[in-house]
């Protein structure tokens, strides 16, 4: 039996008190399962956005998607977790990524470092917060047990060992760096994304139990008139045909008939059973929400 779906929208856009409780609403409305935000600088701060999120709603759970390691202590970001997963009733879940934003660590005089080094902060802030919420001596004390689940946002070899031993819920980007770009990123192929999720299955063989597969949509549109949505991505990636970008794993562009269908072929060939998208697509992709619900 196929993993039942999920679906989570990352809430990109700062918004005052009322706006902000009132957007988390309209996505419980809407059926998404996972209220997230991120961590980027410009963007809000994760934890205080989640509390409020959960105070506004009473279904959806809550989570960072993602929280860039290099922005934090292992020791303090233990408190923050434990303190957010309290204060939302056990409903947090908890992604960490590496970050790929050079200009976001100078901007707030942090240093960068290499990829591997990058890599190793992050299986060091996963080991320690391990470490630090599984004491019974760990004040203040989260909710969840035995931790609050962890979501790893990965594509590299590296980072894909790392997600097979620590997380719950293993999230592919489907994009790649840009060659000398501080902050571009370029989609996977479906061929390539087969090889990262193939090789992420064979590092996680010997799990007692599998993790949950997750994908970022980053272009979702229901449409009649897909070209004209897809233009921007034409024009960022040279050479990448209209017919090319429509298959693109992590565009959803169509019909709602083809998108329901589309998401179904992600299932069956990936395992993505929870899905995100980006607040921008939160209407469009509830109708496609509406048709895959039961399945």
């Amino acid at each position: 039996m196929p993993r039942p779906f999920r679906f989570g929208v990352n809430l990109v856009e700062p918004a005052p008190a009322a706006e902000w409780r009132a957007k988390c609403r309209r996505a419980e409305e809407l059926g998404y399962d996972v209220l997230l935000a991120p961590d980027h600088l410009g963007s809000v701060a994760p934890f205080p956005a989640l509390v409020a999120a959960a105070e506004a709603t009473s279904r959806p759970r809550v989570g960072t998607f993602v929280l860039n390691a290099g922005f934090w202590n292992p020791a303090l970001l233990a408190r923050e977790v434990a303190t957010a997963d309290a204060l939302t009733g056990g409903r947090l879940e908890l992604g960490l990524g590496t970050g790929y934003v050079q200009q976001e660590h100078e901007q707030a005089g942090l240093p960068w470092g290499s990829p591997g080094e990058r890599v190793d902060h992050l299986r060091r802030t996963v080991e320690e917060l391990d470490r630090l919420l599984g004491s019974p001596e760990h004040r203040p004390q989260a909710v969840q047990r035995p931790r609050v689940p962890l979501l790893i946002g990965a594509n590299g070899d590296r980072m894909l060992r790392l997600t097979a031993r620590h997380a719950d819920i293993a999230a592919f980007t489907a994009a790649r760096s840009v060659p000398g770009s501080a902050t571009g990123l370029v989609p996977l192929g479906a061929e390539e994304l087969d090889e990262r999720v193939a090789l992420y299955r064979e590092l996680a063989a010997d799990r007692a139990e599998p993790a949950e597969l997750n994908l970022l949509l980053q272009i979702v549109a229901v449409t009649d008139d897909p070209a004209a949505v897809l233009e921007p991505l034409l024009e960022h990636v040279p050479g990448l045909t209209l017919e090319q970008a429509s298959a693109l794993p992590a565009v959803l562009v169509g019909t709602r008939e083809q998108l329901v269908a589309r998401v179904r072929a992600l299932r069956e060939r990936f395992g993505f059973s929870y899905l995100t998208v980006l607040e921008p697509s939160m209407e469009a992709f509830a109708e496609v929400m509406a048709g895959l619900r039961g399945a």
